[in-house]
């Protein structure tokens, strides 16, 4: 792996030692336009979804994810908690799990 650096950074460095070589390089900027998150959820239970979710998710994003169960639901949840530290309290945890294993579930 190292060698293979190493020859690589070794032709990068040759290769810009010789007159004109920055003349063939051409830099771009590319536009990327992302969804509007304005959506909020809706319906009984909404408040604690949109309260701590929207801050990094936009709607459209959660409820574009596959169907899972609420045990999966539960996992997931967790996991933004526990791998990401998203400040949800415990009791809003649950509240989450309740409204997506409602409105976007397997059963």
């Amino acid at each position: 792996m190292f060698r293979c650096v190493l020859s690589i950074t070794m032709l990068l460095v040759l290769g810009a030692a010789q007159p004109g070589f920055a003349a063939n390089i051409a830099l771009s900027s590319t536009k990327v336009e992302y969804p509007t998150a304005d959506a909020m959820f809706s319906g009984e239970g909404a408040d604690a979804i949109n309260n701590n979710c929207l801050a990094c998710h936009s709607a459209d994003h959660v409820m574009n994810q596959p169907l899972l169960s609420e045990e999966g639901w539960k996992e997931v949840v967790h996991k933004m908690v526990t791998a990401y530290r998203a400040p949800i309290a415990p009791e809003d945890e649950k509240l989450i799990v309740d409204y997506l294993d409602r409105v976007k579930s397997t059963h």
